[in-house]
């Protein structure tokens, strides 16, 4: 019996999953602005709830590609990126008080990319274990911020995404050549572990 997807080749639920993202982004930008916080927090949710999933089910049913770990660092950086202005327009209270802490988290998402993009002219996708570690508690913090109003989980979840960024560039100036899903600084910095 075939454990593969049913969808094969490039269009497979992993990159389906990714593009989902990608298209969710404009939408959850729409919802935002039009004050739809309940439907936003619901897209928001599935957005991240596919982004936890996607690489697992690549690695498990064997349809990793080049492709996929582009289109997951593409989803990835059209999600991440407008949630902070989407909170500003649902939440604008919480976010002026918890500003630190968002210009923590956008600066440690943003500045690891920049480096990628000077250094390779290309987006990195390292994928380390941190970057997903991050994203998922980085993604159940804001949720919990923006339903509950409790702070501390975001304000840890920026403290880690800070150290996360810090293993990134010292991955992109490590590396001579850009790779793709690295799973840590120290698999750049020992031979034999890649």
């Amino acid at each position: 019996m075939n454990s593969k997807p049913i969808i094969s080749g490039n269009l497979n639920v992993p990159n389906v999953l990714s593009g989902f993202r990608i298209i969710a982004a404009p939408v959850l930008l729409l919802l935002s602005w039009y004050g739809h916080a309940n439907s936003f927090l619901t897209l928001f949710a599935a957005s991240l709830i596919s982004d936890c999933i996607d690489g697992w089910i690549a690695r498990r049913f064997g349809c990793a590609s080049k492709l996929g770990t582009k289109l997951d660092s593409w989803g990835d950086l059209a999600t991440y990126m407008i949630v902070p202005l989407c909170a500003w327009w649902l939440w604008p209270d919480i976010i002026k008080r918890e500003i630190s802490f968002v210009l923590i988290t956008v600066c440690a998402y943003t500045v690891p990319i920049f480096a990628g993009l000077i250094k390779f002219r290309r987006l990195p996708t390292y994928h380390t274990w941190a970057a997903k570690t991050a994203a998922v508690v980085m993604g159940v913090s804001a949720m919990v911020l923006f339903i509950f109003d409790i702070s501390w989980p975001f304000r840890s979840a920026a403290v880690f995404q800070a150290l996360v960024a810090c293993e990134e560039i010292a991955i992109t100036l490590k590396l001579s050549v850009l790779q793709n899903n690295v799973s840590s600084i120290w698999h750049v910095i020992s031979p034999g572990k890649r």
